[in-house]
């Protein structure tokens, strides 16, 4: 009997690993004979996994999706690597997902040997979240689900967004990918009215269907999708941009500038560049004093006359405050 469970674990996990395999294949990695394979396909059956037999030469078994979802075999790794997502999937702006993944992380420490729910509470207990300035407003769930869906379909969209300054615009686009950076989602898509690419926030989106035909995919903006809306939310949607030398390794001023805040590029062992972006040049010269570097203008001139500016005017309300 135990050899018997063993081998439907066996077999069980073979299933999970692969898209399809034939009888033979089973029999060989298993080292039983093609009518043991089918008659421990049944038992899983009867266990609730939904496994498929497609009859012919070409034919084999695939672990299909089921009512309800069957036990899944992790080993040590993966087990912690899925409590780890859980844990970090409950700050990640989603709506409601934060009480989902806990529900999720409780259940699964459940069933968790004692030597892995001990390494999974450690990093529970000693580990804390660092968030980067204001909370995000949350995204549904159902619209990321629902947008994930077009993407995977290429299916138009069609929807509501509002922008920052709240004025609700109708959108018709094609959607390409979904992009989350910290704790915002983004939506790359072409926009069917402007013709070109666009970048929009997912909790401003709020879907319209019937959604429109399908379409051809499109050649994407970038390779790197990820540094394209970094760009975007950094610099592009801005009326003013700036492109200054730090004075410290990029490694150490990565670790207080994030995607959002600008992009850094690597210049020499000491120094390297910022490109970033500001709704005016007096709003720029905030934003990089409060970054706690020291830094030259390099592009444009016409902020070093701000910096000026600032700084004659600093130096006015020290003099009056002696």
């Amino acid at each position: 009997m135990l050899e018997t469970s063993a081998r439907l674990l066996r077999l069980l996990s073979l299933l999970q690993a692969h898209r399809e395999w034939s009888g033979a294949d089973l029999a060989d990695r298993l080292g039983v004979t093609p009518r043991t394979v089918r008659r421990d396909v049944d038992r899983l059956r009867e266990l609730g996994y939904p496994v498929r037999a497609s009859p012919g030469t070409g034919g084999g078994y695939q672990l299909g999706v089921g009512a309800e979802m069957p036990p899944l075999l992790l080993d040590d790794e993966e087990a912690v690597a899925v409590a780890v997502g859980l844990r970090t999937a409950a700050g990640q702006g989603i709506e409601g997902i934060d009480e989902t993944s806990v529900r999720a992380l409780a259940k699964l420490e459940q069933v968790l040997p004692d030597r892995l729910r001990r390494r999974v509470g450690a990093l529970n207990a000693f580990t804390v979240p660092m968030l980067r300035g204001r909370q995000a407003r949350a995204v549904d769930s159902e619209v990321l689900t629902e947008l994930a869906h077009l993407c995977r379909d290429s299916r138009r969209l069609r929807f509501e967004y509002g922008d920052h300054e709240g004025t609700t615009t109708r959108r018709a686009v094609e959607p390409h990918r979904l992009v989350c950076t910290e704790r915002r989602w983004y939506l790359v898509a072409w926009d069917l009215d402007r013709e070109d690419w666009r970048t929009f926030r997912a909790d401003r989106i709020t879907p319209k269907p019937p959604h429109g035909p399908r379409f051809t995919p499109r050649t994407p903006p970038a390779q790197d999708l990820a540094a394209y809306v970094s760009e975007g939310v950094s610099r592009r949607a801005y009326a003013e941009q700036a492109l200054v030398r730090l004075f410290v390794p990029l490694a150490e001023a990565a670790v207080d500038i994030s995607p959002s805040a600008g992009t850094l590029e690597d210049e020499s062992a000491d120094t390297c560049l910022l490109r970033t972006g500001a709704a005016s040049l007096d709003v720029m010269v905030i934003h990089l004093m409060l970054l706690g570097f020291e830094f030259e203008v390099l592009e444009p001139a016409e902020l070093t006359e701000h910096l000026r500016s600032a700084r004659d005017r600093l130096s006015r309300a020290l003099d009056r405050s002696r």
